[in-house]
């Protein structure tokens, strides 16, 4: 990236702002894809520990310290910087889940799940991906309607629904 900011400076200083603004364009771009990295790893979490929380039938301090710090974390990322739109619309979670992000999830999951009892393959036949999928999208819609105050608190809840979530 810094040899872009230096571009940039060079094209601006030497008036050429037709190759200044493909520079930004390209920043821009570059800003929005690390974003969108850093959302999926934090799904990623969240969806391993849903994962193990459907398999298991339990919920761990950890494994709910884990879902309530990713939900947070994708909020914050997820939320641009003019505060009114986001990165990932409400109504796109399904697809972008779907195609970025269960596989690997499942992958990671079946080397915790029941401590590996299960190869990623076993993991996968046996488990619900669409309620799995539901109950992260459940999650993930909070981030829309409560403030990052108020979203730690209201997940409380949330996980008390899980089972084994009796907080």
């Amino acid at each position: 990236m810094t040899q872009e900011l230096t571009d940039l400076r060079n094209s601006i200083l030497q008036g050429r702002y037709a190759d200044a603004l493909a520079i930004v364009d390209e920043l821009e771009g570059m800003s929005k894809k690390a974003i969108l990295q850093q959302i999926k790893s934090f799904l990623k979490i969240l969806l391993i520990h849903l994962i193990k929380n459907h398999i298991e039938q339990r919920l761990t301090n950890s494994g709910i310290a884990s879902i309530r710090n990713a939900i947070v974390e994708i909020q914050d990322v997820n939320l641009k910087e003019n505060k009114t739109s986001h990165y990932v619309n409400q109504n796109e979670w399904e697809n972008f889940i779907k195609d970025a992000v269960i596989e690997g999830a499942i992958a990671d999951a079946s080397l915790e799940v029941m401590n590996g009892k299960y190869t990623r393959s076993q993991l996968s036949a046996i488990l619900d991906k669409n309620q799995v999928i539901a109950t992260a999208m459940r999650l993930l819609s909070l981030t829309y309607t409560y403030s990052a105050k108020e979203l730690p608190i209201i997940m409380d809840d949330y996980l008390s629904q899980l089972p084994g979530g009796e907080i």
